[in-house]
Parts: C-alpha cells; sequence; structure tokens
C-alpha cells in the first residue's frame, strides 16, 4: 500500500494544545454519535476511513453520454478521486454510478474486490501532468465501503465459513469416535489421532471466545519503547515514526534505539528521522524522550535490548522489532493487562505488511493471523502465553533486568543462545508470573519473501522452539492444569507429525495397500480450520491460502523438525551475520582451505609416483 502522506509527521500523539481533532472529517462524516475520547479504538477506527491510499486502476463511470478513460488516482473508505482529460464531465453534487475493482494490496487486507456503487461529486480541478492538463473529480460515496463490502460480499461469506467450521468440528469428532472404535487395533496410532484433535479443536474453541482486555482510560503507566536493530536502513525510519507516533501522554512515552554496530546506513537513516521529529515536535518533548545510542561493538540482540532497558526510565519496556510497525493505538492496548499486578509480560498480534508481495507472503499472512488471533489466545484463557513474539512485546523492567544476566549468557549444550530472544525471555518471565495476550494490540512486519530466507527463518524457529520448549517442561507443571495439559500435547504433537505422515502416507499404503482416505480429509479439514477462521476474523480473500499453507507445511516445513532434533543447540541465525554466523563461516572456509590443500598434497605425491 501506498498511503497518502499527512503533513503532520506526528498526527496521532495526544495534542497537548487541544487545537487539533485526530478524527478526519472524511471519518467523522460517518460517525453515528458523539466521539468519546476515551474509547481509543473507536476513535482510531473512525480515523482508519480517513486514510488515503495512492493508486491507479481503471473506473468505470456508468453514464450514457460519457465514454472518456477514468483512472483513480487515490481511494479511501469514504471516497475516490478519479481524473480523465476531458473537461466538465460531471457537475458538483452530481450522483454518479461506478464500477472498479480495488486491486491486491491498494488498500488494507479485505478491500481487494469488484465494486459496483453510487458516489456524489463533490470537488473538481485541474492539474498539469507531463504538460498536459488533466482533470480530476472527487467523489465522495454515498455508502462507505466497508459497509457495502460487510453488505455486498462478506455478510454471506462470513455465515457461511462459520457453518462450514461448525461442520469440520463436528466432522472431526465423528473422525475421532471411528478411533476409538478401531483403537484396538492400533493403540499408538489412535492414541496420537484423537490427541492431536482434541488439541487442535480446543485451541479453536479457546480462541473464538477469546475478548480483549477492555481500555481503562486512566491506567497511563510510564512505557519505554525498545528498538533493537542492525543493518535495517531500509525499514527504520519508518518503525521509529510509528513508535514515537502513539496517542500516549508525551510524559509517560520514551522510544530508544539501540544500533548494533550496523555496517550499512542504519545509524544516519535513524538520526536523520530523529532530526525531523524533533523539528516538527517541539511542543511533543521529543528531543528527550527519543534516543539514538550505539553500542562500541557487535554485541548480538539481546545485548542491544539490554542497553535499551538499562537506559529506560519507565517501569514497563516494550521491545519492537527493527522491521515492525506499530498501529497509533498499540501501546495503549498493550500495556492495560499490567492492572494485575502479576502479569509479568504481554504480547501484541503481529499481522504481514508485504502481504500481497507474492504467494509466499500471502501463506505467512494466514498463518501469522491464526497462529496469534487463535494459538496466543488461546494460551491468554490461561494466562500463560509462552512465547511474547519480538515484533511487539512488553514487560515490567524490574523482571527483564533481574533476568538480564541469565539472558545474555544462556547457553545450550554449550553453545550460546543467540536466536529465539522471545522465547527465551518468555520463559524466564513466565516462571514466576503470568503472560497474556492483547489482541486489539497490532503491528505490522516485514516477513520473507524468498523460499531460502524464509525456510532459514523456520528452521531457526523450530530450533528455538525446540530447546525452550525442553526449558520450560521445568516450570510449566507448576502453572494452571489445563494450560500444563496442552503443553504437553503442544510438545509432544509436532514432535512426532513426521513420524505419523510417513506411517500414514508411506508404510500403510506401500505395505498394506490401503489409500490414506482418512489421513487425507483430516488434512483437509485441518486445512479448513485454519482458512475459515481467516474468513470469519478478516473477511479477506487471503483465505484460500490457509489451505495451501497446510500442505506446504505438510510436505516442505514438516520436514525441518528432524532436522531441528539432532541441530537445536546450533547458534547461527542463517539470515544474519551475528559473531557466532561470522565464526562458523570463518571455520566453514578453513574446513574447505584444509579440504583443498589435501587434495593438492594428493596430487603432488600422484605425479611424484
Amino acid at each position: 500500500m501506498v498511503r497518502k502522506q499527512d503533513r503532520r509527521i506526528l498526527s496521532n500523539i495526544p495534542d497537548p494544545e487541544n487545537t487539533r481533532s485526530l478524527v478526519d472529517r472524511r471519518g467523522a462524516s460517518y460517525q453515528q454519535a458523539e466521539i468519546d475520547i476515551a474509547d481509543v479504538n473507536e476513535l482510531f477506527w473512525l480515523q482508519s476511513l480517513s486514510l488515503r491510499y495512492s493508486t491507479a486502476f481503471p473506473v468505470k463511470i456508468l453514464k450514457s453520454d460519457v465514454s472518456a478513460k477514468f483512472i483513480c488516482e487515490d481511494i479511501s473508505v469514504t471516497g475516490i478521486l478519479i481524473s480523465c482529460d476531458i473537461s466538465n464531465a460531471f457537475q458538483i453534487d452530481e450522483v454518479m454510478r461506478m464500477r472498479f475493482t480495488i486491486p491486491d494490496g491498494a488498500m488494507p487486507e479485505g478491500y481487494e474486490a469488484n465494486v459496483k456503487l453510487k458516489g456524489r461529486v463533490i470537488r473538481t480541478f485541474t492539474k498539469e501532468v507531463e504538460g498536459q492538463i488533466r482533470y480530476y473529480y472527487a467523489y465522495e460515496f454515498l455508502q462507505p465501503l466497508h459497509k457495502y463490502l460487510s453488505k455486498k460480499r462478506w455478510g454471506l461469506s462470513v455465515f457461511t465459513a462459520s457453518l462450514i467450521l461448525l461442520a469440520a468440528a463436528l466432522t472431526i469428532m465423528l473422525m475421532r469416535a471411528e478411533s476409538v472404535i478401531y483403537f484396538k487395533f492400533n493403540k499408538s496410532l489412535y492414541l496420537y489421532s484423537m490427541i492431536a484433535a482434541a488439541f487442535l479443536l480446543s485451541r479453536y474453541l479457546f480462541g473464538m471466545f477469546y475478548r480483549n482486555l477492555v481500555i481503562n482510560p486512566h491506567y497511563e503507566p510510564g512505557v519505554s519503547i525498545i528498538i533493537p536493530v542492525f543493518n535495517e536502513e531500509k525499514w527504520i525510519q519508518s518503525t521509529i515514526l510509528s513508535c514515537i507516533n502513539q496517542y500516549y501522554p508525551i510524559d509517560k512515552l520514551e522510544v530508544i534505539i539501540v544500533d548494533d554496530c550496523s555496517t550499512d546506513q542504519t545509524k544516519q537513516r535513524a538520526e536523520e528521522i530523529a532530526a525531523l521529529i524533533h523539528q516538527e515536535g517541539e511542543r511533543f518533548k521529543t528531543k528527550g524522550r527519543l534516543i539514538v545510542h550505539q553500542l562500541p561493538q557487535n554485541g548480538g540482540k539481546r545485548e542491544a535490548l539490554m542497553t535499551g532497558v538499562r537506559m529506560a526510565k519507565h517501569d514497563l519496556v516494550i521491545f519492537v522489532d527493527s522491521d515492525s510497525f506499530l498501529e497509533p493505538h498499540a501501546v495503549r492496548n498493550l500495556v492495560q493487562p499490567f492492572q494485575d499486578p502479576k502479569m509479568g509480560g504481554v504480547a501484541g498480534r503481529t499481522e504481514v505488511a508485504n502481504k500481497f508481495t507474492n504467494a509466499l507472503t500471502k501463506l505467512q499472512t494466514v498463518r501469522y493471523y491464526v497462529a496469534f488471533r487463535i494459538m496466543k489466545a488461546a494460551e491468554s484463557w490461561f494466562d500463560a502465553v509462552t512465547c511474547l513474539s519480538g515484533p511487539l512485546s512488553c514487560y515490567r523492567k524490574e523482571l527483564v533486568l533481574q533476568n538480564g544476566e541469565a539472558w545474555l549468557n544462556q547457553k545450550f549444550l554449550g553453545q550460546p543462545a543467540t536466536f529465539g530472544d522471545d522465547r527465551s525471555m518468555t520463559n524466564y518471565i513466565l516462571k514466576t508470573h503470568r503472560t497474556a495476550y492483547q489482541d486489539s494490540a497490532v503491528c505490522s512486519t516485514i516477513v520473507p519473501s524468498s523460499t531460502m530466507a524464509f525456510l532459514s527463518q523456520q528452521m531457526r524457529w523450530k530450533r528455538s522452539w525446540l530447546r525452550e520448549s525442553l526449558r520450560a517442561c521445568t516450570f510449566i507443571w507448576r502453572k494452571e492444569p489445563f494450560m500444563f495439559l496442552f503443553f504437553i500435547i503442544g510438545l509432544i504433537v509436532p514432535i512426532a507429525a513426521p513420524i505419523v505422515v510417513v506411517y500414514n502416507l508411506l508404510w500403510v499404503p506401500f505395505t498394506q495397500g490401503i489409500f490414506p482416505r482418512t489421513f487425507l480429509v483430516g488434512l483437509l479439514l485441518m486445512a479448513m480450520l485454519m482458512s475459515l477462521a481467516h474468513l470469519y476474523f478478516k473477511r479477506s480473500k487471503l483465505w484460500s491460502f490457509g489451505f495451501i499453507f497446510v500442505l506446504f507445511y505438510e510436505f516442505v516445513l514438516l520436514w525441518q523438525m528432524p532436522v531441528a532434533w539432532v541441530t537445536f543447540w546450533k547458534s547461527t541465525w542463517g539470515t544474519r551475520e551475528t559473531p557466532q554466523d561470522v565464526l562458523a563461516k570463518q571455520r566453514k572456509l578453513e574446513r574447505k582451505a584444509r579440504r583443498k590443500e589435501k587434495r593438492l598434497l594428493k596430487d603432488a605425491g600422484d605425479k611424484d609416483e
């Protein structure tokens, strides 16, 4: 998406002089009642109605005496700006019916659709473009796009999705009844299938009934946002701006950027945006609460985070990845669970920023949403979220400091633990405190768009998941009994999955001549649960990629698990030049040089003979 730039770069910070409104006239015109300033989520939902997106797609005006070619220049939920090369095509207040197709990625997810609706001309103007005069017509939709799509497209789809979700869940339960009947013939296989089905259905059940913690307008604890960064010159300015431009009291929010000795222009880019923010935000006192700090030498992500925590002046610290972008009300939502004194950490929801780049990013879009909105939401029922994800998570500073040294010096089988920082810190927090998930605290992040980078990331995640799950086994039994049961099942099922797949898809068909119909139907039902859950909540046409992701996982990603079993002590990232990566590369080059030297010596000996 290409958002039209706001002339104010700090448009969401509460105005200490109360001279401006947070809701644009386009959004305000559709509100049903007076805005309650305390209802932050409603306020920013109304603000989203006014956001305009630059684009270029054809628009057909359904008027018999007009045959010009119209192009959409920008679009919002409430209106559209079109251009053509003829003058006086329409008059002010003239109502026209128009037809157009919103392309993928032109607007937020869920708006990609074929549209046919009426609009009223509210403004006309001309502009010279490449030496030619173009005529522009601004339309206000008589019905906002979100209401139009809800009625015309998504209403029936969501109703159908809910029915099929219910049918899929019932079918899975019936299939597991079959497992009870045939249990005596293969106890291990049918026990696994019953446990896996119960685990999966319970996740979706708890996830569906999850609700956000409501915002308390009087709860505004001090917050320090820590952004560790290494070679992220492309995204760091957007990340910094999204973190400082929060709807939160200016005396209770600071942002600390810690550069881990980047070798590109990251530090310069960070300082450039900081200078611009200071220039624009004098009345928001940004000079005292936006800091760019560089480490004396590359120490890794954990060292950067701990440096930021030591510098932080507030009691809550938020960790934000350097390629993640916060929604304006993310911080206010994220801190709400800390009203419970036993709450140690909270995760927000992470969405994919580059979702429409290619098929791989679309797969990850569905996976991310279900992983957060269903899986983390289910864990939050028990106040025991097992991974406070790196893109957006909040902790009590005192707990991070208490566990800081152990976290920095963590080793597993003698090797430094350089990745899985979020899972590792979550384990330290979860050991003594509660952890939660706040779905209304939203950020978006850049995900891998190439297959090799994605596979490297997934292998790293599996290694850290296995390592930290084994650590969690030492204390998770002291948590809520159901949570402990779900945790153990959630550990066993993925580890045993490759064996089960080989047995069902290879061993049984080849040795007994039985087509694995039941297994494939179960796979289809699992894909339906993921896809339809995404359709139910997000109302996006990307829901179908849930089916593809399940197949991709079953036949590609699943087979990383056996590799992770035997390599989970490795400390290299594979996608970033950490000190461990540099050392591993040097060792690889040394081994290559030794092999080459041996070959040369052998060749020389053969010539002598």
